[in-house]
Parts: C-alpha cells; structure tokens; sequence
C-alpha cells in the first residue's frame, strides 16, 4: 500500500468511527467538498497541511491519525 491510498483510507475510516461522511467532515475541517472527495477518491495527494486541518476538524493530533495498522508496512516510494 503506498501513503497515499493508507492517508485515504484512514480518512475513511476516521469518518465511519464518527458517523460522518466526507462531506460532513468536509464542513468540519473547512476543507471544500470537492478537494476533500477527490482527495478520497485518489484523485489528489493529501498535503501536510491538509490533513493537519482534517485532524483540527476531528479534534485529533497528527500523530493520532498516523497511529493505524495502515502505516505499519508502507511500499517504498522511491524505487
């Protein structure tokens, strides 16, 4: 899995353990609707800054958005 699928699937994930859907995460964060679902969607990379406004939205720290099993084994990115 590379970083980018596991940041969009933790997103996912985040949204289900809160019963949230994206939009509403995306009114959360004051992320727009359209950037946050092509972010879900694999259209766009998700920039640090980014996913520091969804932690603020969620009242997470970064560091409790990167604590999933989906970061554990991560495919080099530089080959």
């Amino acid at each position: 899995m590379t970083i980018g699928e596991a940041v969009r699937q933790r997103i996912l994930e985040l949204c289900r353990e809160r019963l949230i859907t994206v939009n509403g995460l995306s009114y959360l964060c004051g992320i727009t609707q359209s950037t946050l679902s092509n972010l879900v969607r694999g259209r766009n990379q998700a920039t640090v800054s980014t996913i520091k406004k969804i932690c603020d939205g969620l009242e997470i720290t970064i560091q409790d958005f990167f604590d999933s099993p989906l970061f554990d084994n991560l495919e080099q990115e530089i080959k």
